[in-house]
């Protein structure tokens, strides 16, 4: 009972990384730059500006910001299903379809990393990736963690 109850506060934990990497404005960091998966905040004259990421190819910014999405997706997908089974499946099957997901998961949100990593502000000076950037790799360890979890006790249960 211990276990699951760690397995539900770990994944609680991880939806609530993505969410905050995806929806947060600090990728991208600089003195007078924030720059998110969705818009661009310039400080001005003591106040922040938003304006569009024009600047960025649009065919990656749209993969970056699908496969976040996509990822948030599947990790809340994954919790409902790992409550769903846990009082409908017979104990060998339980935990398959909650690590599969989490594993859909974890497989976006580092292709949506990587990407970024790859394909944005590679030749900037200025600036660093900011904690949003740092979180999105975080649930990506945390979600593999959470995948072969959900697989490993499913073949303790049989």
């Amino acid at each position: 009972m211990l276990m699951l109850a760690g397995i539900v506060i770990l994944h609680i934990t991880t939806i609530i990384l993505l969410l905050v990497a995806a929806i947060d404005n600090a990728w991208w960091v600089t003195k007078t730059v924030s720059t998110d998966l969705w818009g661009r905040w310039e400080l001005a004259n003591s106040a922040w500006h938003y304006t569009n990421l024009k600047d960025y190819p649009e065919d990656y910014l749209q993969a970056v910001q699908a496969t976040t999405v996509l990822a948030c997706i599947f990790a809340i997908l994954a919790l409902f299903v790992f409550v769903a089974q846990l009082f409908t499946l017979p104990k060998g099957q339980r935990f398959t379809f909650s690590g599969i997901f989490q594993l859909i998961s974890c497989l976006c949100i580092m292709i949506a990393a990587s990407i970024y990593t790859a394909k944005f502000h590679p030749i900037e000076k200025e600036g660093g990736f900011g904690h949003s950037y740092v979180l999105a790799w975080i649930s990506f360890v945390l979600t593999l963690i959470l995948s072969i979890t959900y697989l490993i006790l499913r073949k303790k249960s049989e």
